[in-house]
């Protein structure tokens, strides 16, 4: 398999404020330096994967505003194709507020714009129009109206492409949205927001363990709800790297043996997804500010970061680890995680391959200021990895 990219998202211009240290609430912080950048999770993951040399198309919406063709060109420059990327009459181009400070780490808030007037018919027209999908790579990410979300995984699947659901914010999503996905990529708070959530929807006892792995793998189950995630969750915990619970014949492939490898929960039947037409709106929640944590941006407790899971044959668990860097910023280390391991999935390399990757892409972006200006080149990204 060797296909294309194809991320449904957002695109933002984010104004990003370096500070000595992050304001606590109702607390001014003076000094610094101010920068503008080009970003939005879907903008941000485009470009990561382009940059990878993956054909990469985008399917968004901007505003009809002076920071459109601005946005639209910083993609076309990357060689994204942007040919389904919408003007919306009257709507602003999305919009991040970021503060930085002195040790790298971030905080963020997202005013959507346009992101969050696109409509699920315009992502599904755009979708048909590209015909059958098998052996693309369709990447979501929740920075746009929760219906858009649902509607472009089921479409995807429909067509026979890979899906990936970045989770990020991990607000409004339930069971009906996360069965759509092959794969979904939360950071440890995310994790803990879409358990949590489901817990006081469903009355379910969210479990009170701090593994990572023994709360993923709930994403794997079925729950009151609905079946869970089909193939994989992949949980980044900062600078120590990533943790994968996969299902044993995914088809994902690559998956590590013997002593890396654990055992985890039982697997579930997959169910028939219906025709994508025939999806109804979700909830409407529109996008909201992303989460500061961004893989590599500080190592957890170790005690964390090692599953503790009862034997079964039908879920594999597996780490990788993380890559030491000099981070100078972690603004958009995740998205380029998520690009990264879509592009590797899209070139046909087996997951525990895309995962190494995708880890040391994210690694190599935390070494440069901005979102996008630190994700790795194909050359270098090859070149990082010769050299671990």
């Amino acid at each position: 398999m060797s296909g294309r990219v194809i991320v449904v998202g957002s695109v933002n211009i984010d104004l990003v404020a370096r500070v000595p240290h992050l304001p606590h609430p109702g607390e001014t912080v003076t000094g610094g330096s101010y920068d503008r950048h080009h970003g939005g999770k879907g903008g941000n993951q485009a470009v990561a994967a382009a940059r990878l040399r993956r054909p990469t198309l985008f399917i968004g919406a901007l505003g009809d505003d002076t920071f459109e063709v601005e946005a639209r060109r910083a993609l076309a420059s990357e060689r994204v194709d942007v040919s389904m990327v919408a003007s919306l009459p009257g709507q602003p181009t999305g919009v991040a507020l970021i503060l930085v400070d002195s040790t790298g780490e971030n905080e963020i808030a997202v005013v959507p714009g346009a992101n969050g007037a696109i409509e699920k018919g315009y992502v599904r027209d755009s979708l048909a129009r590209l015909g059958r999908l098998v052996g693309d790579v369709v990447l979501v990410c929740n920075e746009v109206p929760l219906h858009v979300v649902r509607e472009a995984l089921v479409c995807a699947h429909a067509s026979g492409a890979t899906t990936i659901l970045n989770p990020a914010p991990a607000l409004g999503l339930d069971r009906s949205v996360l069965a759509l996905a092959d794969i979904i990529t939360p950071n440890r708070n995310e994790l803990v927001t879409l358990l949590h959530t489901e817990a006081r929807r469903t009355s379910r006892r969210a479990d009170a363990s701090q593994d990572v792995g023994v709360r993923a793998r709930q994403l794997l189950e079925s729950g009151p709800d609905g079946p869970g995630v089909r193939k994989a969750v992949i949980v980044t915990l900062g600078a120590a790297g990533v943790l994968v619970i996969e299902r044993v014949g995914s088809g994902l492939g690559g998956s590590p043996t013997g002593a890396a490898t654990r055992a985890a929960t039982r697997n579930r039947a997959v169910p028939i997804q219906e025709p994508c037409d025939d999806v109804p709106d979700g909830s409407g929640a529109g996008p909201s500010a992303g989460s500061a944590e961004e893989p590599y941006a500080a190592a957890p407790d170790t005690a964390t970061t090692r599953a503790q899971v009862a034997p079964d044959d039908e879920l594999r668990v597996w780490e990788m680890p993380g890559d030491r860097v000099a981070t100078v910023d972690s603004t958009g280390a995740g998205d380029a995680f998520v690009g990264a391991l879509a592009a590797a999935i899209a070139e046909g390399r087996p997951l525990k391959e895309a995962v190494r990757r995708a880890v040391a892409a994210g690694a190599l972006a935390t070494t440069h200021n901005g979102a996008r200006e630190g994700m790795p080149t194909a050359g270098e990204l090859d070149e990082f990895l010769a050299n671990r």
